[in-house]
């Protein structure tokens, strides 16, 4: 039976049900609203997309997103250098500015290791992590803290757990947020009351075997 969807209809239908968080339902709601609004809007929305693609990169540093080889937080001279703040990503970043409360660098790890979904420390940011430890430390500028801002899920979990093996004798200290965020939850959908009293709770990380 053919379909009763155009071709462009259908694609569209199709590519915003690739996107995270958006079923068949909503693509179908998102794609007629499309086709009933202004074309300007429309070409708006299809600009947007393409100058995200062309004009915006990862910083060479953090890895957090930029539109130059480095990123405005690294960029900051008056960030607190002695400090780095280590997240899953981007957005994570977005999350911990809004609450005013950390003014130190940050590090973009672009997901968690999670064995089953195939994803290793290979995988991540983590030997760049390494090496701006060990090059802080070479510099005569050491980090005085890391603070493991992975959200609270196993995977979450596993990797800050993995990075502080990494990370010991590279830094100071190797702090893990508090639970002011539930367990299972995201950075990114918590308050800025709930991040600020995760980031002032922070705790160092149970001692390790010597």
């Amino acid at each position: 039976m053919a379909s009763p969807l155009i071709e462009p209809v259908a694609r569209l239908i199709e590519a915003f049900n690739r996107l995270p968080g958006i079923g068949p339902k909503t693509a179908q709601r998102l794609t007629f609203h499309i086709l009933r609004a202004p074309e300007t809007e429309a070409r708006t929305l299809a600009a947007a997309l393409v100058a995200v693609r062309e004009q915006v990169v990862f910083c060479e540093v953090c890895f957090n997103i930029s539109d130059a080889p480095t990123c405005p937080i690294c960029r900051d001279g008056g960030r607190d250098q002695r400090r780095l703040c280590v997240v899953e990503e981007p957005l994570d970043v977005l999350a911990l500015e809004r609450t005013g409360e950390f003014r130190g660098r940050y590090h973009v790890l672009h997901g968690v290791i999670s064995p089953i979904d195939g994803i290793g420390p290979d995988r991540l940011r983590i030997g760049e992590l390494l090496r701006r430890g060990d090059e802080a430390a070479a510099g005569g500028l050491p980090f005085e803290e890391v603070i493991l801002a992975t959200n609270p899920t196993l995977e979450g979990e596993a990797t800050a757990m993995y990075l502080d093996e990494r990370l010991d004798g590279r830094v100071g200290s190797v702090t893990r947020i508090a639970r002011g965020i539930p367990v299972g939850g995201d950075l990114e959908y918590a308050d800025e009351v709930t991040l600020i009293r995760a980031l002032q709770g922070r705790r160092a990380i149970a001692d390790r075997p010597r």
